[in-house]
């Protein structure tokens, strides 16, 4: 099995998850012996690109004639099985579908967010939940709000691509939705059921803690969007033990403001893996109080396989993620608080490691995927 896996990746100034669960999938899908063919390009080129690509960088979202050329060769060249496109923007674009097609190369594609039909990917605007542009043949709410990177010139080229490639989705051999709620997505769009398969990341297995700890622990951005305010209100009617926080972000100086104020806080910072994996052992649960329709965090699953159960709000993959290993809220300062003190108590431990195990070992995920694979080549 051969498989061109392709990529734009975020720039370097963007930290970004997806870049890490490209680069793990390429290293697990070569140690289970599936030859690897990376096309990749990189937001950090843009700088440095000659004048006339630049000149063609607003339109690159729609067709990126640099791409095309490249990625035909390579298909020309290396007689891959299947190729595997992640994210294409801006560099790639999802024209590198139909330039697959036209050489009879099946296309898969994992879904990490909604950039099918919104224009930043998230479905929230304003902090709220938007779908605005769901379901219209031009997405123009998505360019009267400079959806995309606040830019009203910048929304409008990317409205334009969702326009123009509605029908280049519905072509994709295979989608892999992270997800039910990304599955669910798709089908909002028309894509066919069978051409979704539902497909989590995976973490590497660090072992199991039997022993209990204290109080919550929220790992994430300092956002609006990943629930650290509505938390803060929260803890504050129900505290019970310690609220540890890791992350940055734009509501940094609330969350030091916070901890400042009270003894029951204690902000973090940023921490590496080492770090993250000792304060989730350290804690009884995991937090997770998103107010948008986050597809996959990661940090869900780094805690079930460190045997502890998560509070969650019920809004995208995260329902999915937890299943029967925490507790599922709605996004308010009352549910959340009313569930904080079952959640400090801890338990459950059992029932999160088992989740991880039956769900999101490497083993369990790879095999899925490669299972996806031999399904759009034997067609």
């Amino acid at each position: 099995m051969k498989v061109v896996i392709a990529h734009n990746r975020y720039s370097s100034a963007q930290p970004s998850g997806e870049n890490t669960i490209v680069d793990t999938e390429i290293r697990q899908l070569t140690e289970a012996g599936v030859e690897v063919v990376p096309f990749q390009r990189s937001s950090d080129e843009i700088g440095d690109l000659p004048t006339a690509e630049k000149l063609l960088l607003p339109v690159s979202p729609v067709y990126a004639p640099r791409a095309q050329r490249e990625l035909a060769e390579l298909i020309r060249r290396e007689r891959p099985d299947v190729v595997h496109l992640h994210n294409p923007y801006p560099l790639l674009s999802p024209w590198v579908v139909k330039t697959a097609h036209k050489l009879d190369v099946p296309v898969v594609q994992t879904v990490h967010n909604y950039r099918q039909s919104c224009a930043n990917g998230l479905y929230f605007r304003d902090g709220r939940i938007c779908k605005d542009c769901l379901g219209k043949a031009f997405p123009y709410p998505a360019v009267q709000h400079s959806c995309y990177r606040g830019s009203k010139a910048q929304s409008l080229i990317m409205a334009s691509t969702l326009a123009a490639h509605r029908g280049t989705w519905r072509s994709v051999d295979q989608f892999i939705a992270l997800t039910p709620a990304i599955a669910e997505h798709l089908l909002t769009l028309g894509i066919g059921e069978d051409q979704i398969t539902v497909k989590p990341n995976s973490i590497p297995d660090h072992g199991f803690s039997d022993e209990p700890g204290e109080g919550l622990l929220f790992i994430g951005r300092l956002s609006e969007e990943k629930g650290i305010r509505l938390l803060l209100e929260a803890w504050s009617r129900a505290a019970t033990g310690t609220l540890r926080i890791i992350g940055d972000g734009p509501l940094r100086e609330l969350v030091e403001k916070a901890a400042a104020d009270r003894a029951d806080i204690d902000y973090l910072g940023k921490q590496d893996a080492d770090g993250v994996r000792a304060a989730t052992r350290a804690a009884n649960a995991l937090v997770v109080a998103s107010t948008w329709l986050e597809p996959l965090p990661t940090v869900i699953i780094e805690a079930l396989s460190n045997g502890r159960p998560v509070l969650g709000t019920n809004l995208g993959g995260i329902p999915y993620l937890v299943g029967d290993a925490g507790w599922l809220v709605e996004p308010t300062v009352e549910a959340m608080a009313a569930a904080i003190p079952r959640a400090a108590a801890g338990g459950l431990r059992h029932e999160a490691r088992r989740r991880y195990l039956e769900n999101f070992t490497p083993a369990v995920v790879l095999d899925r995927l490669i299972g996806v694979y031999e399904k759009v080549s034997r067609g």
